[in-house]
């Protein structure tokens, strides 16, 4: 793990990249926590993260001129709840290769008013049911969504799944359910990591299965991404297509 000092930022490459910005690049040095980035001063139109091992995007002081970050190939689970406030105008968050897990965990990007693209490919969050509708429903500010323009037809069908009790029903399970991911750097609350015994009953009897060390390893991989053997969230498969989503809504609607 590498620590993000003053020293690293100044000795990382900058420079205009293909869009003309000013970009800084910080891929591949192995970054675990996002700081010290005060010592830019606000230079850069775009960092890039990629290919760290970043877990929460926060740390940022107020940058008012980055609108882009690249955040391919790490570990992030979460997103602070002060991000609108850290970096006002933002527009491109790309988080291709990561380990967002729960559609309520998006909702930290609900005050970024300026965001137009959004990247979740290979996210476990992506194949959560009604997940593209959700996204659009709760960032109707987006253009892009995972590099697929976002269509008035699933803008519709988004506003009509959401009226409905069955939609409210759906926002509301998601404002309650509780993220078992463990951030490092978190505070620990009792609540919030308490298990129910199905989901400790699997734990156990997913450790006693397991008779080699690879699946020893698949199993830990499991556990630390914040997943419960043989629960639902564990299966992380393409999941149903956006136009699935919108038919199942016309048809609610007949």
């Amino acid at each position: 793990m590498v620590k993000l000092t003053t020293e690293l930022l100044y000795q990382a490459e900058q420079y205009t990249n293909p869009g003309k910005d000013r970009e800084l690049s910080l891929r591949g040095y192995k970054i675990a926590l996002i700081e010290n980035l005060g010592a830019t001063m606000d230079q850069f139109d775009s960092i890039d993260f990629s290919d760290n091992d970043i877990r929460k995007i926060d740390g940022f002081p107020l940058f008012a001129r980055l609108r882009c970050l690249l955040l391919n190939n790490n570990r992030v689970s979460r997103i602070g709840d002060q991000i609108h406030e850290c970096l006002p105008n933002i527009q491109d968050i790309i988080l291709t290769n990561n380990s967002m897990q729960e559609l309520s965990e998006l909702d930290s990007l609900v005050p970024c008013k300026k965001l137009r693209c959004l990247c979740l490919l290979r996210n476990p969050v992506a194949s959560k049911r009604h997940y593209r509708l959700y996204v659009i429903h709760k960032l109707p500010q987006l253009k892009l969504l995972d590099f697929q323009k976002v269509k008035q037809r699933e803008r519709l069908a988004a506003a009509n799944l959401f009226k409905t009790k069955r939609g409210k029903t759906i926002l509301e399970s998601t404002r309650t359910k509780k993220d078992r991911v463990f951030v490092p750097g978190d505070p620990v609350d009792p609540l919030t990591e308490t298990k129910s015994a199905a989901d400790v009953a699997r734990i156990r009897e997913a450790i006693a299965a397991a008779s080699t060390l690879d699946e020893v390893e698949k199993l830990n991989a499991l556990l630390q991404a914040g997943q419960i053997p043989g629960g639902k969230d564990s299966k992380t498969g393409a999941g149903k297509s956006a136009d699935t989503e919108i038919e199942k809504v016309e048809e609610m609607e007949s």
